[in-house]
């Protein structure tokens, strides 16, 4: 078979498309980024633009089949993402006569759309289920695997920590293997699979989310840390502060909108899937214990916690330094000029155009369409200013204080910003 996967580059989409290629399918992927993938095989499309079905209609061409595993955690990208693209994709498979249609939606959003996330989730479901095709619906709950993103790798993130944080007002979830979805996913592509049918994906053990933070701890190797008790303001300075970064155009699975779905839970009955399609979901620790985590595991873990602290205090850092050159520090800018041979308007200036450019270089850290310019601007500009203190002043570097010592270890931290920027 020939099959289209919609974010085909994601977590749940490439393992997805994974399997299937192992399976002798011909897989072609969707996704607003490429990510290596090239020809035929993939096509660069946001679906939250791509609402006409017109323009799905030669993407179909030899299409057997269609996997919608695009989600969207935030932002207005869900009602894009959820209804309006993937309806004119499902219309479009309709004129196409593409009949096998399988969504992957979330576990509860058919009980209770309690955020825009489950009410955009449960309209995708209503956009696909009205159409004469032969859909299958399937609602995972929290997914686990070897790769992470979103609410599993916020776990790993929190599991990391020297305490684990016990969040307020959360409901139990029902972590399933990733695997088992990916298992279901194909028992549907087949021939032979019953159609219009709806599914809860959960896990035979229902816990709360601390245990599951607990869980992944133990799965990494890591010892077990005294719980901390978070206070209802403290966790909602969190979430809020998450809905900052989303302003700001990063994807954090941690804001009011996962604060509601958390209160809600992800929990469902495992046995219709068994009985639907002979799948027994497995227990998530014993899934997870027959893959060993290995050490690229905890890196990601430990840097998935660090990288916003990362970003927040690396742009603010270049911000607060233009900041203090063109206030507090100004005297001290100009004494070291002339020191170095610069006199009036020209010290001036440069005075200035550095403290500016250090203000904008922080803003582009800190938004992230811009970030990876704003990296690169930093990373030269700190060369630029190790030749020109080097050039004008080179009595810096045996300054007690280091000030020239002390930008390597800023390049460094550059580095690691640059390397850890990437979502998947």
């Amino acid at each position: 078979m020939r099959i289209l996967i919609v974010g085909g580059t994601g977590f749940i989409g490439s393992a997805i498309s994974a399997r299937l290629a192992v399976e002798g399918h011909e897989c072609v992927s969707v996704s607003r980024s490429s990510t290596g993938l090239q020809g035929d095989h993939h096509v660069p499309l946001d679906l939250a633009q791509t609402t006409h079905a017109e323009t799905w209609k030669p993407i179909l061409k030899g299409i057997d089949a269609v996997v919608n595993a695009a989600g969207a955690l935030q932002g207005q990208d869900m009602r894009g993402v959820h209804i309006s693209g993937s309806g004119a994709l499902y219309a479009a498979c309709e004129a196409e006569g593409i009949r096998r249609v399988i969504l992957l939606s979330a576990i509860g959003a058919n009980r209770d759309a309690a955020s825009i996330f489950s009410r955009t989730k449960r309209d995708g479901e209503i956009a696909l289920t009205s159409r004469d095709l032969d859909w299958v619906v399937l609602r995972p709950s929290v997914v686990m695997g070897r790769a992470a993103y979103g609410g599993s790798a916020l776990l790993r993130g929190l599991a990391s920590l020297p305490v684990l944080p016990v969040m307020p007002d959360t409901a139990p979830i029902q972590p399933v293997h990733i695997d088992d979805v990916v298992e279901t996913v194909v028992f549907f592509l087949r021939a032979d699979a019953p159609s219009r049918v709806a599914l809860d994906l959960a896990g035979p053990r229902q816990m709360i989310f601390s245990d599951a933070v607990a869980l992944l701890r133990r799965w990494l190797r890591w010892q077990p840390v005294h719980r901390l008790n978070l206070p209802s303001w403290v966790a909602l300075t969190f979430y809020l502060t998450g809905d900052l970064a989303q302003l700001l155009g990063w994807r954090t699975p941690i804001n009011t909108t996962a604060q509601t779905e958390m209160r809600r839970g992800a929990t469902g009955d495992p046995e219709p899937w068994y009985r639907a399609t002979g799948i027994r979901p497995r227990d998530i620790e014993a899934a997870l214990a027959s893959e060993p985590a290995p050490v690229q595991a905890r890196w990601f873990a430990r840097l998935y916690a660090l990288k916003p602290p990362i970003f927040g205090i690396f742009g603010l850092f270049w911000i607060v330094t233009g900041i203090v050159s063109l206030g507090p520090g100004w005297d001290i800018g100009m004494f070291l000029l002339r020191e170095g041979g610069l006199e009036g308007n020209v010290a001036v200036l440069t005075v200035v155009a550095g403290a500016l450019a250090d203000i904008v270089i922080g803003l582009a850290i800190l938004f992230r369409p811009f970030s990876r310019y704003g990296l690169w601007a930093a990373l030269i500009i700190s060369l630029v200013y190790i030749v020109i203190g080097t050039t004008l002043v080179p009595r810096l570097w045996s300054d007690p204080l280091g000030p020239m010592l002390k930008i390597w270890p800023v390049l460094m931290l550059n580095l690691v910003a640059m390397a850890i920027r990437e979502d998947r």
